[in-house]
């Protein structure tokens, strides 16, 4: 059988600059894979690769055993979603409405959705659990449960794959297990292949069974939790000292952040923390 992706020697420039360099890795069918790394590592630019926004500038990037760039629209929003970090709606649709717009790519030339259509709608507000809250506005509700609405609005769409770029940005703790919990749950019960990026070490520790660290536009480690995330990794990467061990009840590598000098603190002069320090007293 095919992975779900396999990416041999993708690089990828805006200008003259290459963003991404040597990229080469597979993921497998039934994965929950997560991308780590600090801010400008190239996350984002890679999950826009895999997910046809943006096209590399050398290398092969196939999806399902096919040359991601031979599928036509319809085919690939067909087994691949995406939820974005950033989506709003402009108008006051209703949760039910907005989750139905996954539903785009069956309408092979149809202008309103059928009964069917509606059925796949329903059944992926109720995996979001957010069922209840099919007739109100997408405005109204909290940004916990409106991003749940998004990842309903790609459920709709019946893919084999699911990419999300930092899903659980801006939301609290609780939010961000829900949203992990159930990821875990579509990835088990149905079988869903999942890709994401996270800057929470801990939840991509947890919740993912593969993981990429990125640095600087190219993949500095990859591997199992335990294997990249380790002290020496999050030193040469994020430049800052941690303490990793096993957390005690899901048996997965836990960070603890040391306090004391990182890159950014290291970045204020002295004049600039005596001028900032004058400041904070007046």
């Amino acid at each position: 059988m095919n992975n779900a992706y396999n990416l041999r020697d993708v690089y990828f420039k805006y200008s003259d600059k290459w963003i991404l360099e040597d990229i080469s890795f597979d993921i497998k069918n039934g994965e929950i894979l997560g991308i780590i790394g600090p801010n400008g590592s190239g996350k984002t630019t890679l999950l826009k690769l895999l997910s046809r926004i943006l096209t590399p500038g050398r290398g092969d990037i196939t999806v399902k055993g096919i040359d991601i760039a031979k599928y036509n629209h319809m085919d690939f929003a067909r087994s691949v979603a995406v939820v974005p970090q950033e989506s709003s709606f402009l108008f006051p649709f209703t949760v039910a409405e907005a989750v139905l717009m996954g539903r785009s790519p069956y309408l092979k030339g149809r202008l309103f959705e059928n009964y069917h259509d509606a059925e796949v709608s329903a059944e992926a507000m109720k995996w979001m659990d957010i069922y209840d809250l099919k007739d109100r506005p997408v405005t109204d509700i909290s940004g916990g449960e409106r991003q749940r609405t998004i990842i309903a609005r790609a459920l709709a769409q019946e893919p084999d794959i699911l990419i999300l770029d930092e899903p659980t940005t801006s939301l609290d703790i609780g939010h961000q297990t829900g949203i992990y919990n159930l990821l875990t749950r579509l990835n088990s019960e149905r079988g869903l292949t999942i890709v994401l990026s996270s800057h929470d070490l801990n939840l991509a520790a947890q919740y993912c069974n593969k993981l990429i660290l990125m640095n600087k536009g190219k993949i500095y480690d990859a591997g199992t939790p335990f294997e990249v995330i380790t002290e020496g990794n999050i030193r040469d990467v994020y430049g800052c000292e941690v303490i990793v061990d096993e957390n005690p009840v899901t048996k997965t590598p836990r960070v603890t952040l040391i306090p004391g000098e990182t890159p950014m603190n290291l970045c204020l002069t002295k004049e600039y923390q005596n001028t900032y320090t004058t400041k904070a007293h007046i």
